[in-house]
């Protein structure tokens, strides 16, 4: 409790006129203890401790105001800015804008940058498509919320922070199939490849002009996964066409061929030694290839086909999921290539996983992370213990929609400001949708629509401020972010 004798003490009308006198002569009038004292209550009658409690609160809440305006000021804004701020925010919560249906694109093309509106309007959701290409600076703040399952739209929190896109970069519509997979280069912004149910890979170049700069073809059956060497010099792909082929980027030929029993489903480079090649197949296995060779080293054995895979940074855990829906950490010696299972991490839902990604750092669980998806919907989040051989325990989960097809899904680049974990990923009904995983209410924060056809793919680029999305259709779409401070 506080002091009566100290808080019953009420300061006199000389004491504070001085004190405001002096406080004038500074050319200062935010004092939290002025505030406080001024607005206390006075009557003799009034209990000691209320006003004690009182007092102290008040002194908080004028000292937060004072730093909040000190901090706007230090940026080269004054109060007006800050009030404006406040007001925009409040203000938006009822308008809104329709999604506009989309329109087959042409291929490669540039969309024009997006054209400002009348300053008053915030759009509730982003929404585009492409015939329309015109937006507002105004989408950071506001967005729309989706539930997990049946995606219904909700009202977002004021001042809610929500992945904005300004409009297309370009899009890419030549393919006539499913694009299965898309990536960007390794540390690139401008380096895009796509796999197709053809067989066919496409390499594009997405910076100053969009171009198209090989289209590589060898594979008879569906490309099911692909992964750029560190020098962005080679690709290696998987096919169900039981086969693995690599490719030369610039000189846009296939350099090896190397042929399996079964299908092969997902492959990835050693991050460190890029002679290693890390196959997961339909035979239960993973197995390791050299590069130079194209010969098998090692193999480990598996209870199920192998679907999806990634690395950790450190190349010496292998995470994997299978067609059960269970998750695996392998050891893997960079020296060489030995490989041995540490962990299996079993599901409740026998799905085949679709998504595995590895990241380095999470705010949420302070450290490296694992994110999975099935093709059920469910998508697990995991906290890694790499004291421990990469031990994985489960953080956080979620239920969306069950899919038809393997569609993937990735981390979102990490905030700042805000200690969400975001992902992205496709779905069934054309969307692009965006979730936080430490909101279990209102998990959807906010979704992309321009797709005609079931959105398969998902990627960003190494300078996090371009999405590429594929589909069903075979359209790829690069959407533009927008910027943040």
């Amino acid at each position: 409790m506080v002091d009566p004798a100290v808080n019953s003490i009420s300061p006199g009308k000389d004491d504070l006129e001085s004190k405001n006198d002096e406080k004038k002569k500074e050319g200062e009038h935010l004092d939290p203890e002025f505030f406080s004292c001024l607005l206390q209550p006075s009557s003799p009658d009034s209990d000691p401790n209320y006003i004690g409690i009182r007092r102290v609160l008040l002194y908080r809440k004028a000292q937060a105001g004072v730093l909040r305006r000190k901090d706007w000021r230090c940026n080269g804004k004054g109060y007006v800015a800050y009030r404006n701020y406040l007001n925009r925010l409040r203000n938006g919560d009822s308008l809104q804008t329709p999604s506009r249906p989309s329109t087959p694109g042409q291929s490669g093309r540039w969309v024009p940058s997006p054209s400002p509106l009348s300053p008053n309007f915030e759009a509730d959701s982003w929404s585009t498509s492409r015939d329309v290409r015109s937006s507002t600076r105004a989408l950071s703040h506001r967005t729309s919320f989706s539930s997990n399952a049946s995606d219904i739209e909700y009202p977002r929190k004021k001042g809610e922070f929500a992945y904005s896109f300004v409009g297309m970069h370009c899009i890419f519509d030549q393919c006539k199939t499913m694009v299965t997979v898309i990536k960007f280069g390794h540390m690139s912004s401008d380096l895009l490849a796509y796999g197709a149910s053809d067989g066919s890979l496409t390499v594009c170049t997405v910076s100053t002009q969009p171009s198209i700069l090989h289209k590589l073809t060898g594979h008879t059956k569906d490309v099911t996964d692909f992964d750029f060497s560190t020098n962005n010099q080679y690709i290696a792909s998987s096919s169900l066409d039981k086969t693995l082929r690599v490719w030369d980027i610039l000189k846009g030929l296939c350099m090896r061929v190397i042929y399996g029993v079964s299908s092969q489903l997902c492959i990835r480079f050693h991050p460190v030694n890029n002679n290693f090649l890390s196959v997961g197949n339909g035979n239960k296995e993973i197995m390791v290839f050299n590069f130079s060779t194209g010969r098998a080293i090692q193999k480990s054995k598996f209870d199920s086909e192998v679907t999806a895979m990634d690395h950790d940074h450190t190349g010496q855990l292998i995470f994997c999921g299978d067609s059960q829906g269970c998750v695996y950490t392998v050891s893997m010696n960079s020296h060489t290539g030995a490989v041995s299972r540490c962990h299996r991490t079993k599901s409740k839902h026998k799905s085949p996983v679709t998504t595995v990604q590895y990241r380095t750092f999470s705010l949420l669980a302070g450290g490296p992370v694992l994110l999975t998806l099935n093709r059920d919907g469910s998508l697990s989040f995991f906290s890694v213990t790499l004291e421990v051989q990469g031990y994985l325990t489960l953080r956080c989960a979620l239920k969306l929609a069950p899919r038809l097809h393997n569609i993937r899904a990735s981390f979102c680049p990490l905030l700042s400001l805000e200690k969400g974990e975001y992902i992205v990923a496709g779905s069934e009904d054309t969307n692009v949708y965006f979730y936080d995983l430490t909101k279990p209410r209102h998990t959807c924060v906010n979704k992309l629509q321009g797709h005609s056809y079931p959105v398969i793919g998902i990627a960003w680029n190494h300078g996090e401020n371009l999405l590429a999305s594929s589909d069903f259709g075979g359209t790829v779409i690069v959407w533009n972010r927008a910027k943040t401070n």
